[in-house]
């Protein structure tokens, strides 16, 4: 499990906790306890988002391999047929 999920995991059960505080305890205002849970979901999509960045620049390797194995048959087959 990466720093990243146990993060996102602590930021929800606090986010839950400041609700049900607000719920029944009255101490928090909305506006605070909205603001737990809506930094819970921004810092989850930023995590989910650089996770993404990585798996498309892997992406983009390959297909920058790719098209070099592409160039060098379709020169293979210029040079052989000459």
């Amino acid at each position: 499990m990466k720093i990243q999920d146990i993060i996102i995991w602590v930021l929800f059960i606090l986010s839950i906790l400041v609700a049900l505080w607000y719920l029944f305890g009255n101490s928090p205002t909305f506006e605070q306890a909205i603001l737990v849970l809506i930094l819970t979901i921004l810092i989850a999509n930023v995590s989910n988002i650089s996770e993404i960045k990585t798996r498309l620049k892997l992406l983009e390797g390959s297909f920058i391999r790719l098209v070099a194995d592409f160039k060098e048959m379709r020169n293979k087959s210029i040079n052989t047929k000459r």
